[in-house]
């Protein structure tokens, strides 16, 4: 007899903590690993330029081809993940992570930079991909809802390791940065002792006669809301990197207003991304959950744009009011994204589809400072009003695309019927 209300309360047990000994080990590898991207990504820049003495220019142009580069990587990795298990591959990337960013502190020419960059992301994008497989596995039915917690602890991980970060900056030694590029390497090697010791050595599921390497570029609903959700990925860039040049460039707000955007944006994030991605499960409810991020924008982004209007004292409370607005999209935005991309995706191919879904992703987080450097601040207050009815329109663009990617999805079989002349037994 099946209780009522078990299934509900399954759930409820993802979503208010781990149930599982290999979801709290996947939480704790990626807390982990996030704590030392943390340290590293806020000093990276300044340790290429002021201890390794690179020209700003050059480290600009070194990440770019890494970045450019690493987009190979996703769905041949994701292929990898299918055939042979995610969690193999998920290992062997974080192994090459440990290396690289260990050689990081090595390198003396820009020739070896971009060589060592170019390492590093390919692995990252590996990683992703394979992590992404490995999460849906873990996850079991609610993959969607156990990756909305994950990513709670993601972002946890990446504020502490960026308050350790500024301790290191403010000592500003080689010895001091050195220290941030060695602990992250190691937090690559911890985060894979602890998946290798936690996480089960999932088996490759059956693959179908007609499934093909790239097969996922044959899935067009699936493709255009990849398009959908890169293009929308500018998000991640209007508070990270648009909003902070607006603020100094264009309005009297004190300095220390940036800081605070970035803290209200991962608390914001932290705060709320369990308990409302718990709410986006299924494809359908991605698709309006998208939508309704995109609405969320179109408020978000005026609201920025009114920071150079206003006073000196004023500027703050409104750029941290727009950036609650703004966060709040971005964790519907999030949580659309994962129940659709790993709601359509077949579980054979998990990896192939969560590699081009990163790899997507990845592409537009490589055009979004070209875009929103050349084009909005050009246009000053009309690029901000431009950007947040772009957001707006992709959101609209969500649930159609979503229903259509339903429709091609192979039904499942009916359950079967007793046979004429025969009553099924009463339930009890």
């Amino acid at each position: 007899m099946i209780r009522r209300g078990a299934g509900r309360g399954a759930g409820r047990r993802v979503l208010d903590g781990p149930s599982s000994g290999p979801q709290r080990a996947l939480i704790t590898a990626s807390f982990v690993s996030r704590v030392g991207n943390g340290l590293f990504n806020t000093a990276a820049v300044l340790y290429f330029t002021f201890v390794v003495h690179l020209p700003a220019a050059q480290v600009g142009v070194g990440l770019t081809i890494a970045g450019l580069s690493g987009l190979a990587a996703g769905i041949p990795a994701g292929n990898l993940a299918d055939r042979y298990g995610p969690r193999t591959v998920w290992l062997t990337a974080l192994a090459l992570q440990a290396v690289t960013m260990a050689a990081f502190v090595l390198i003396d020419s820009w020739l070896a930079f971009t060589l060592v960059a170019t390492l590093d992301r390919l692995a990252a994008t590996a990683g992703g991909a394979a992590g992404g497989a490995l999460i849906a596995r873990v996850g079991g039915e609610r993959p969607a809802a156990f990756r909305a917690r994950l990513r709670t602890f993601v972002n946890l991980g990446v504020v502490v390791g960026t308050l350790g970060a500024a301790v290191a900056i403010q000592i500003d030694t080689r010895p001091a940065y050195t220290a941030l590029i060695l602990a992250n390497a190691a937090s690559f090697a911890l985060a894979g002792l602890i998946a290798f010791l936690g996480v089960p050595a999932y088996r490759p599921l059956p693959r179908p006669e007609e499934h093909r390497r790239w097969s996922v570029l044959a899935d067009r609903p699936y493709v255009s809301f990849v398009a959908l959700y890169s293009a929308m990925g500018l998000q991640y860039q209007t508070v990270s990197l648009l909003l902070p040049i607006w603020l100094a460039a264009h309005t009297d707000a004190p300095r220390w207003t940036v800081a605070a955007v970035y803290a209200v944006n991962s608390g914001v994030c932290v705060l709320l991304q369990s308990r409302l991605g718990s709410r986006v499960e299924t494809p359908r409810q991605g698709g309006r959950a998208f939508r309704l991020a995109g609405l969320l924008f179109l408020v978000s982004c005026p609201l920025m744009a009114l920071t150079a209007d206003v006073p000196s004292w004023a500027a703050p409370a409104l750029a941290v009011l727009a950036v609650c607005v703004h966060s709040v999209g971005e964790v519907w935005e999030s949580s659309g994204g994962y129940a659709v991309g790993f709601g359509l995706a077949p579980d054979h191919a998990q990896g192939q589809y969560q590699g081009f879904f990163g790899t997507g992703f990845d592409a537009g987080q490589a055009l979004a400072p070209v875009i929103l450097t050349g084009a909005v601040l050009a246009l000053g207050h009309t690029g901000w009003l431009l950007l947040g009815a772009l957001f707006a329109a992709l959101g609209a663009a969500g649930p159609p695309v979503t229903a259509w990617a339903e429709r091609t999805r192979p039904r499942k079989p009916a359950p079967e019927a007793p046979a004429p002349g025969r009553r099924e037994a009463p339930r009890r």
